[in-house]
This record gives C-alpha cells, structure tokens and sequence, in this order.
C-alpha cells in the first residue's frame, strides 16, 4: 500500500504531519528562498545577499528543511575550498511559482493593504 492510501494530507487536522511542509515552505525564509532559486542556481553567499535580512544560521537551516523536503537540491563540489550551489528540483520550481504568484499579489497590493491598516489605526 502506498503512501497516499493510507494517509490523506488535511492541513486543517491539528495533527496533520503536513502542517510542517507548509511551516517551511511559507516561513519568510522559506518563501523568499524558493522564489529567489527561480532565477537558477546559487552558492550559498550569493543566496544569502539576496535575501535581505537573513543570517546565515537561519539560512542554512531553511535550506536544510528544504533541501529535505524535496524542494532544494545542494550540490557540492570536491574543490578547495569547498563549493556548494543550491537549486530547485522539479517539484521546487512547481512550488516556487505558485509562491511567486502570492509574493507578486502582496506587491502589487500592498497600497491596499496599508489602507486598511490606517483604517483599524
């Protein structure tokens, strides 16, 4: 039996195992990560300048969870010193476009959203 038969993802379950895919992939890290990999491939220092504002622990550790959820794929080169790109995988760049598409929405509405705001005080 397969994975899917005998577990049906239900994001509203409070135990649902799936919640913690949508805690990385919709964190501030997470999101910015997978959007930014859109544009190819990246060394680690090159990632971390253009995600503004991240650490490089926080950095390592999103990639971590991503790299183990199927969405980054790391790759390390046998060099002095070390050299290490990330990428999307498939399933990654399928993802990043949706997230693409929300990171978009969220510009394009953010006067909007400043609006309301003024309006609560």
């Amino acid at each position: 039996m397969n994975a899917s038969k005998r577990f049906a993802p239900d994001l509203t379950a409070a135990a649902c195992p799936s919640r913690e895919v949508l805690d990385h992939v919709t964190s501030r890290w997470g999101t910015l990560v997978l959007i930014i990999l859109q544009e190819g491939t990246l060394r680690f220092g090159a990632l971390r300048d253009r995600v503004g504002g991240v650490s490089e622990k926080m950095l390592a550790q999103t990639l971590q969870v991503l790299e183990y959820d199927g969405f980054v794929d790391r790759r390390v080169y046998a060099e002095i010193p070390p050299k290490v790109e990330y990428s999307l995988t498939p399933m990654g760049r399928e993802l990043a476009a949706h997230l693409d598409a929300l990171g978009r929405w969220i510009e394009a509405n953010f006067a909007r959203v400043q609006r309301a705001r003024a309006r609560r005080g």
